[in-house]
């Protein structure tokens, strides 16, 4: 399938970080939340990106997700630093070939050439600083999966120091550094705004629009296009099928690729029924491995789990309330704050882990889509899910 761009949002939210918007606070950072693979990246990538670059933003991207062997803390400062030695110019990288401590750019910004890159609240925001006065141009960070920063203490630093940079950087008269910070998981994005102690506290989290209509519109003309005799595409049915996957295009994809292969016994006349029903069985299979994932637990750590799902970011793992509710759930077993510490431990150990901790002692359930699950099942009366008979 062919991209389907989204100009229009990208001039949006450009507008917004500008500070063109009359009510709003995007230029001090645009947070924007969205679950895994609705196509938040590449929107970000190749929409705004790229409507950025056109007003001559210098855009700066780096995704927190792409080595999660690496600590977040070092991907930013890293990304700020690639950008920054490609604007340097020949006099300051001849400095760092020589081994010179430092290097005077522009007769007045003394940079420590063998700084910029580590994980120092002030050499970032020299850095950024500096990458602005050498350009010449706003500068826009984009960190995707932005959440994850939190997970170690040199990634806390890191966006304490972008925080630092942006106060410095902006006046009421001109935003040069822009901050745009995506996450799929709204409840972790939330804990960079909303405590005192939080880096952008007061900043609010935007759910950023997912794919609908006019993306599956899109998907059917290119269908019609290329299988003229499918003419008219039933594009409501598909629509209902893009909105049971999630409004995933990835596995949306995949369905009527299925259902249209020519090898398939579905293939052609009524495929668009081929593809609810993929549809349906995906969210079918999705529920059914988080409700085996769940039973599959000890009662204590079915009991924090069911916690964490219930109170969301207000989660105190050791509080009266929440022991009280451990002991409730877990009749006739002796309830610690050790046992509740291993069985936490327990649920970050496994493959792929349940639950998520920040550097701060934080915890949310892993996998944003296990929130909407518990909502589901609990709001039909079907909470919590029981062990199915066994069959004699």
């Amino acid at each position: 399938m062919l991209y389907f761009a989204r100009p229009s949002l990208a001039a949006e939210l450009a507008d917004q970080l500008e500070g063109r918007a009359v009510f709003g606070d995007a230029q001090n950072g645009l947070f924007l939340a969205a679950p895994r693979r609705t196509g938040k990246s590449m929107f970000l990538q190749h929409d705004l990106k790229p409507e950025l670059a056109s007003r001559n933003v210098l855009v700066i991207y780096t995704d927190l997700w792409s080595d999660q062997r690496r600590d977040p803390g070092d991907l930013i400062a890293e990304a700020i630093a690639r950008e920054l030695q490609q604007h340097l110019g020949v006099v300051a990288k001849t400095a760092r070939k020589a081994g010179l401590a430092s290097v005077t750019i522009a007769g007045t910004l003394k940079v420590d050439t063998s700084g910029i890159g580590k994980i120092d609240g002030t050499t970032l925001v020299q850095a950024l600083r500096t990458l602005h006065e050498t350009a010449g141009r706003p500068i826009a960070l984009i960190i995707d999966e932005a959440q994850h920063a939190l997970t170690s203490e040199a990634g806390e630093t890191a966006m304490a120091a972008l925080k630092s940079a942006r106060d410095q950087l902006n006046t009421p008269a001109e935003v040069a550094l822009m901050l745009v910070m995506s996450g799929s998981d709204r409840d972790k994005l939330l804990r960079l705004v909303n405590t005192n102690g939080a880096p952008f506290y007061g900043s609010s989290i935007h759910k950023m629009p997912t794919l609908g209509k006019g993306y599956v519109d899109h998907v059917t003309a290119l269908i019609e296009a290329q299988r003229p005799e499918l003419k008219p595409v039933d594009h409501l049915t598909l629509l209902e099928a893009f909105q049971l996957f999630g409004q995933r295009p990835q596995f949306f994809h995949a369905a009527i690729g299925q259902a249209l292969n020519p090898l398939e016994s579905t293939s052609g006349e009524g495929f668009e029924q081929g593809v609810l029903a993929a549809a349906k069985e995906k969210r079918a299979q999705d529920a059914a491995q988080m409700r085996s994932d769940y039973l599959g637990l000890k009662p204590l750590e079915q009991a924090v789990l069911w916690r964490i799902l219930a109170v969301g970011q207000n989660f105190r793992p050791y509080d009266a309330d929440a022991l009280a509710f451990y002991r409730q759930q877990c009749a006739g077993l002796s309830i610690t704050a050790q046992k509740v510490q291993a069985a936490l431990e327990s649920l970050r150990a496994r493959t792929p882990a349940l639950i998520w901790k920040s550097a701060r002692g934080e915890y949310s359930a892993d996998d944003a889509a296990m929130h909407a699950w518990f909502g589901e099942l609990q709001a039909t009366g079907q909470w919590p899910p029981a062990a199915e008979p066994e069959i004699r």
